[in-house]
């Protein structure tokens, strides 16, 4: 059997480690607090970057829809442009046309006299 003085010496020893145990306990309890508070933080992080996204992408939903329309309503002045262009063509040439009879009838005039 084991003596006294090797029993205290042992129960010294696990006292001490018990000790130990407590401060390693305590300061892993603090870690996971500590642990706790930044994943809160991350998380509301997150859900401002989130709110954020949210709201970019819904402007460019609505930058692209507003682009659909003005490329809609160009494609239709175009048409119109297009029809314009083709009716000052068609006037030029019938300008031009009356000028040709014009001078031609002008210098029917002129040779005559």
């Amino acid at each position: 059997m084991a003596s006294n003085e090797e029993l205290e010496a042992r129960m010294s020893s696990v006292e001490g480690e018990v000790t130990s145990l407590r401060r390693e306990s305590a300061t892993a309890r603090k870690d996971a607090a500590a642990a706790r508070v930044l994943a809160g933080a991350a998380d509301r992080d997150v859900s401002e970057f989130r709110q954020i996204l949210t709201g970019h992408t819904g402007v460019l939903n609505a930058l692209r829809e507003t682009q659909i329309e003005h490329g809609q309503r160009l494609g239709k002045v175009e048409v119109r442009l297009d029809r314009l262009e083709t009716k000052v063509d068609e006037g030029f040439t019938k300008l031009n046309l009356g000028m040709v009879q014009i001078g031609a009838q002008l210098q029917t005039l002129l040779d005559r006299e």
